[in-house]
């Protein structure tokens, strides 16, 4: 386990107290509130719910319902639970188009429940995370990755009383616009698209829920809210407003934050998992890191008699423990630090409030080269992804030449979006099977009209 350190572990432990203390008190919801303002209180969620509940007043929205909890409830448990500077649902800047709001879900769950019934997010499942996909059946895809960035920015966001749906349904989107084969089909895709805009999965997951997903009939895209799609803008040095007359700002939500964070915890520890199961580290090549070297020691310490394969499996659950604990008490130090009282607050510091410890930013720097000098570039990882790159440019030069071979949908945005940004954005969806499939018909079609001519 990682150290914690015991001046802020204890400042939480009094925060525990004094609450327990206020909910026994007359002024029960003003004082929970105060105290959540001080500082990264840990809030006993149902206590608070319950005096939500006793507080109803018959004849409003507050009064009592039987079987459910109502949107607007939800709403105010939030604002009782969550602390002042985490992004609350209510206060959503809302949707490009308007919508009526759900009975008895928040805008963050509507929109988390959107990406998970995408077509963009079920073809996760069959995309390369690092190595291709079906190379192995315990190896990771960009869905079970997507999945597990969910999962641990839930798990931060939790700690640090923040809003966990919002930082899950940015974590789930995040690769939404990923490109078959990985980083190297990105890199190829990006090659294809070097005179004509470019190509970055970050962007193009903004182009799947605001234009390429086309769920419902008034809009194109998802129509998500504000907020996560400022999330998905993680490589901008500026963030848009919603409208021209509002003032630019320099970082997102805190919960966009921990998605972006998290995502490099994730693919930090599993690629390393994956390339262990793979057999592409030596035993010899790990103790070079000091990152696993120092999980290693930790794991042998409590569990001397662990031998492989359960072994290294334990070592990445320490690693990941590690690196979470180290950004939940950094991170709350630098919040209460910037003493910043509001979501809006957060958006105008100049940079980030999480983030890991300095040691541990310097560690993970060492670890990811590591894993470029002796994993995304090993001959075994690398010549296989070499030639299904290879395919990806043979496709989508096939499409340029013959835009008829588009879909229905696609070729209708030809006019608008121009040809190479429309063979963009049809590739990029695809997964690894589909584009294996389709260089195999173009190739035989190509073979028909031209029996003699050999492959390029």
């Amino acid at each position: 386990m990682a150290d914690v350190g015991g001046d802020l572990a204890g400042s939480f432990r009094f925060a525990d107290r004094e609450i327990r203390g206020a909910t026994e008190r007359k002024n029960f919801a003003r004082e929970v509130f105060a105290l959540g303002k001080s500082g990264l209180a840990k809030i006993d969620n149902q206590r608070i719910i319950v005096g939500v509940n006793e507080q109803r007043i018959p004849g409003s929205h507050f009064a009592e319902r039987s079987g459910y909890r109502s949107r607007e409830e939800m709403e105010a448990a939030e604002r009782f639970t969550l602390a002042p500077f985490a992004q609350k649902s209510g206060d959503s800047r809302g949707r490009k188009h308007s919508e009526s709001p759900h009975a008895y879900r928040t805008e963050f769950q509507r929109d988390r429940a959107r990406i998970i019934h995408s077509r963009a997010f079920r073809r996760l499942e069959y995309k390369t995370q690092v190595f291709l996909n079906g190379t192995g059946d315990h190896l990771r895809t960009r869905l079970t990755h997507s999945i597990e960035v969910a999962s641990i920015s839930r798990t931060i966001a939790r700690a640090l009383s923040l809003n966990e749906d919002l930082a899950e349904a940015i974590a789930l989107a995040h690769d939404l616009g990923h490109s078959p084969f990985g980083h190297s089909g990105e890199e190829m895709l990006a090659e294809c698209m070097r005179n004509h805009g470019g190509f970055d999965h970050n962007r193009q997951s903004l182009r799947v829920v605001e234009l390429l997903e086309n769920a419902y009939p008034n809009f194109a895209g998802l129509n998500l809210t504000f907020e996560v799609r400022e999330g998905l803008r993680k490589h901008q040095a500026f963030y848009d407003p919603p409208t021209p007359a509002e003032e630019k700002y320099h970082s997102p939500s805190l919960e966009a934050q921990i998605a972006n964070l998290t995502d490099e915890i994730t693919y930090y520890s599993h690629d390393l998992d994956d390339a262990v199961d793979f057999e592409i580290l030596s035993t010899a090549q790990l103790e070079q890191n000091a990152v696993w070297q120092k999980s290693h020691r930790a794991v042998l310490a409590r569990y001397p008699d662990a031998r492989e394969p359960e072994l290294h499996k334990l070592i990445i659950r320490d690693i990941i423990d590690v690196q979470v604990q180290d950004v939940v008490a950094t991170s709350a130090q630098s919040i209460m630090g910037a003493a910043v009282q509001g979501a809006d607050e957060v958006r105008k510091q100049e940079a980030p409030l999480i983030r890991y410890s300095d040691d541990l930013l310097e560690a993970n720097r060492e670890l990811r080269r590591f894993l470029y000098q002796n994993v995304y570039y090993h001959p075994r990882v690398a010549e296989v992804n070499r030639q299904a790159c290879e395919m990806l440019r043979r496709v989508f030069e096939a499409y340029i030449l013959h835009p008829d071979r588009l879909g229905e949908g696609a070729t209708k945005r030809i006019d608008k979006e121009g040809l190479h940004r429309t063979v963009c954005d049809y590739i990029a969806g695809m997964t690894d099977r589909y584009l294996i499939e389709e260089h195999t018909r173009i190739a035989a079609q190509l073979a028909a009209v031209h029996p003699n001519r050999q492959g390029d």
